[in-house]
């Protein structure tokens, strides 16, 4: 059943029936009173009718299989992405504060992931049979990512970014800005606009690796080009980007040929295990931008050695990286499900580590992480100034996994449970041009 065909609760509600039974039996483990307005598919409702928490509707009882089977963030991304669960936003909550409110009461509760009480399991397992939802699990939703084969090899490094990046250029381009920066930009104020942000990030990129007129630069990871473009238009520099992702390629491209760039930039369809050059170093300056996530916890040496080889002794390296502690390094069930299959994310004290192993010379570590916040609160504008459209491009379920990731993703940052930082290096044995006294 699609988010489309899930019927709504009815319109009026009574307290107690279904959504009595679900509420108590949920006591143990939410530790108390379920924190929101619960109503379900039959019209019943329990919990406060005041406003003062939000209210969720589980419009389907396949919302309940869905967290039987994948019991916490999973399940309920699941059955948020087909509609099968709603939060109902009014002029109080919206998706954000709704979640703010949850990650509060858990931590006020001190809710924990430790295996329920036995008694609690059963008596969860009781009203699921009663309301005949303890049956086989369900498919998983269209949405959500299948990727098979050996992790990080360069087949299935190829469907993950497909999966993600080839999602449709139009789509992006409603969301990101003209510059088409999918990275967190460079905010002088929250007022300043997103396109202007994303300009600054990139200039701030060319003046750390000291672009002039005619440097080799080799931009890895490249998107959409913003960079490369960037760094050719404003700089001056012979520009080769490499991304794996065919409609990223074939966008730059098109931009290369409307803008005249045909002999400064090029845009190799390639892995970036290939793109030092056979005779060794060339160019005189790297950058990387968001994405050595994606490159795995295993292959990061691998990935760190070839900036460092890709760069001429004396040249300067970049790399824009976001960082995150705990358990869950691709950033949580519903990210690795749903978004950045196989991403891979660490403190950036542990990022540093194996870019000096690689042989490079860190010089500065800048860190940007309220820089995401306003970037994202941008995307987010766009977002629903471009609603009815993206969901025409990609489907409605779709469009729901996009809104959770955002609002997810500007939490993440701005409560410090994610960070994103630009590391500068030098590739030592040669001189490099570096001030003493930094103008960045």
């Amino acid at each position: 059943m699609t988010a489309t065909e899930v019927p709504a609760p009815a319109t009026t509600s009574q307290d107690g029936g279904i959504a009595a039974r679900i509420a108590e039996v949920l006591r143990p483990f939410v530790g108390g009173d379920v924190p929101v307005r619960l109503v379900c598919w039959d019209g019943s409702a329990a919990g406060p009718a005041d406003g003062s928490v939000p209210t969720v509707e589980l419009r389907s009882p396949d919302a309940l299989r869905r967290l039987l089977w994948h019991p916490g963030e999973l399940g309920a991304a699941q059955a948020y992405v087909t509609g099968e669960l709603e939060v109902v936003e009014d002029e109080r909550w919206d998706l954000d504060s709704a979640l703010t409110h949850a990650f509060a009461v858990a931590r006020e509760r001190g809710l924990t992931s430790g295996r329920p009480d036995p008694r609690a399991l059963l008596g969860a397992a009781r009203l699921a049979k009663e309301l005949g939802v303890l049956r086989a699990p369900l498919p998983n939703p269209a949405s959500q990512a299948k990727v098979g084969g050996r992790l990080h090899s360069r087949l299935r490094d190829r469907a993950s970014i497909s999966f993600h990046y080839d999602l449709s250029n139009e789509f992006y381009e409603a969301i990101l800005e003209e510059h088409m920066a999918y990275s967190s930009g460079y905010h002088s104020s929250p007022d300043q606009p997103l396109s202007e942000a994303q300009a600054a990030k990139l200039d701030l990129v060319c003046r750390k690796v000291g672009l002039v007129e005619g440097a080799r630069f080799l931009d890895v990871g490249c998107g959409w080009g913003s960079l490369s473009l960037y760094a050719a238009e404003h700089y001056g520099a012979q520009v080769t980007g490499v991304t794996i992702a065919a409609e990223q390629k074939k966008f730059i491209d098109a931009r290369i040929a409307e803008r005249g760039l045909g002999d400064r930039v090029r845009i190799k369809l390639q892995d970036y295990r290939d793109a030092v050059p056979a005779r060794g170093s060339e160019y005189d300056a790297v950058a990387s931008i968001e994405m050595g996530e994606h490159v795995g916890q295993g292959n990061y040496p691998t990935y760190a050695q070839v900036l460092h080889d890709a760069v001429r002794p004396g040249g300067r390296v970049l790399v824009q990286q976001m960082s995150r502690a705990g358990k869950w390094p691709g950033g949580g069930p519903f990210i690795e499900s749903f978004i950045a299959p196989d991403m891979h994310m660490r403190p950036v004290g542990q990022t540093v580590a194996f870019l000096e192993k690689a042989g490079l010379e860190v010089r500065d570590v800048h860190a940007m992480r309220e820089h995401y916040v306003l970037t994202v609160a941008g995307w987010l504008e766009r977002f629903h100034a471009h609603r009815d459209r993206l969901v025409r491009l990609v489907g409605e379920e779709v469009v729901r996994v996009w809104y959770l990731y955002l609002v997810g993703g500007a939490m993440a940052f701005r409560d410090g449970r994610m960070g994103v930082d630009q590391i500068t290096m030098v590739r030592p044995g040669g001189a490099h041009t570096l001030p003493l006294v930094r103008d960045f």
